[in-house]
């Protein structure tokens, strides 16, 4: 905890007060205001989804609920929505690969969009930001399987977005991610890859704007977000791992610094992720799409590209970081009295560090990627979409 101030306006979590719900009850009165949570089916069978459904059950004010839902059948559907039954306001459920979407979807082709993005996170918030902005002002989006929800993370997430005089636009969440098991560290995709890779590449290339802005944020890769509707319908959605920098790219292309702000929710735990045993898998995968995203927005932004002189730089540079930075975390967690696996933290830094060269390489060869299009240039050639998805996605669900 601390009370600095950077590019980015960061609000802290001071613990003086745990309960905000009253104050969000009543702010919820002044704008419209959805939450969006995309999952798949399985969550339903895990217990932190759950725990996140009774915290929501007090937001009295809330204007919907939308779950963007991947399912495989239209009884798991119908269980799901019968899952929100008890809410105190309305509750869209969308079922982003139902046929009727995906018809839906694809007849847009005749209108030159390719609105079928690769199944995933990112193609799920891309639709369910097209229903929540329908009829809400401000649309927040938290994943399913946080095991720490608590009040706390609606709560400072969408505050700052309800009163027009703080003129913020996008909030994004940061955190300490702990495993609540063994009280762990965990996010090893941002502490051992992204903080490294983005020091390595101020080096590199010097502080350009947009690395600046990528570094201000205390955790580049947090799930969690909100936005106002005039920033979410004018965002191109990443369909690929990259969907969080992504968004941060997009996010600087349409606003001000001064119109962003991160939110110290506390102690954060969800699913963790295997190294994988290959470029395709886990984190490695992860993190192989994460490098494309950065380095896009560093074309796109700074107009840097990495030569091979570069990335030879880059993988010297990024190994020697990353093993500075595992012996920082191994202080941080000895004086703290947690868990700490050294070698198998380096053995995770060499492993990124082999991703360099071959994503880097692959990158440049196809630089460009799938975006799903913003929903402004959507609706500017099918104004009756948003609608006619929202009609799709729940097209014949009825519980029994």
């Amino acid at each position: 905890m601390d009370f600095q101030q950077g590019l980015i306006t960061t609000i802290h979590e001071y613990g003086i007060k745990k309960d905000l719900i009253d104050e969000l009850n009543k702010g919820l009165k002044n704008r419209p205001t959805a939450i969006l949570i995309p999952c798949l089916y399985e969550e339903f069978e895990r217990p932190a989804l759950k725990s996140i459904r009774e915290v929501l059950k007090n937001l009295n004010g809330l204007n919907e609920l939308v779950i963007a839902l991947s399912a495989k059948s239209k009884e798991q559907v119908i269980s799901a929505k019968s899952f929100f039954e008890s809410m105190p306001f309305p509750v869209h459920l969308q079922w982003t690969n139902s046929p009727s979407v995906i018809e839906l979807l694809k007849s847009q082709e005749r209108n030159g969009l390719e609105l079928l993005g690769t199944p995933g996170k990112g193609w799920a918030v891309w639709q369910g930001i097209g229903v929540a902005t329908r009829r809400s002002e401000v649309v927040a989006l938290f994943d399913a399987d946080i095991r720490t929800f608590s009040s706390l993370y609606p709560s400072k997430m969408i505050l700052p977005l309800l009163d027009d005089s703080y003129g913020i636009s996008y909030v994004k969440a940061f955190y300490s991610r702990l495993s609540l098991e063994t009280n762990e560290l965990q996010g090893r995709a941002t502490r051992l890859f992204v903080g490294p890779l983005l020091a390595s590449l101020e080096q590199l290339v010097g502080k350009g704007p947009f690395l600046q802005y990528l570094q201000s944020f205390r955790y580049p890769l947090a799930g969690e977000f909100a936005f106002t509707k005039d920033l979410a319908m004018n965002l191109r959605i990443p369909c690929d791992w990259g969907l969080e920098i992504g968004l941060l790219s997009e996010v600087y292309r349409n606003v001000r610094t001064s119109k962003i702000a991160q939110v110290d929710l506390g102690l954060f735990d969800h699913k963790h992720k295997s190294i994988g045993s290959s470029s395709k898998e886990g984190l490695q995968r992860m993190c192989t799409e994460i490098l494309s995203s950065v380095l896009r927005g560093l074309m796109e932004h700074q107009a840097e590209t990495l030569t091979n002189t570069k990335l030879s730089t880059l993988e010297v540079l990024y190994k020697r970081v990353g093993e500075d930075r595992v012996k920082q975390f191994g202080l941080d967690s000895a004086i703290n009295k947690i868990p700490y696996d050294r070698h198998e933290e380096e053995l995770s830094v060499q492993k990124f560090a082999k991703l360099l060269r071959p994503a880097t390489e692959n990158f440049l060869q196809t630089p460009t990627t799938q975006q799903l299009p913003s929903w402004s240039r959507v609706l500017s050639c099918e104004k009756r979409l948003q609608e006619d998805l929202a009609v799709s996605g729940s097209k014949d669900i009825s519980c029994k």
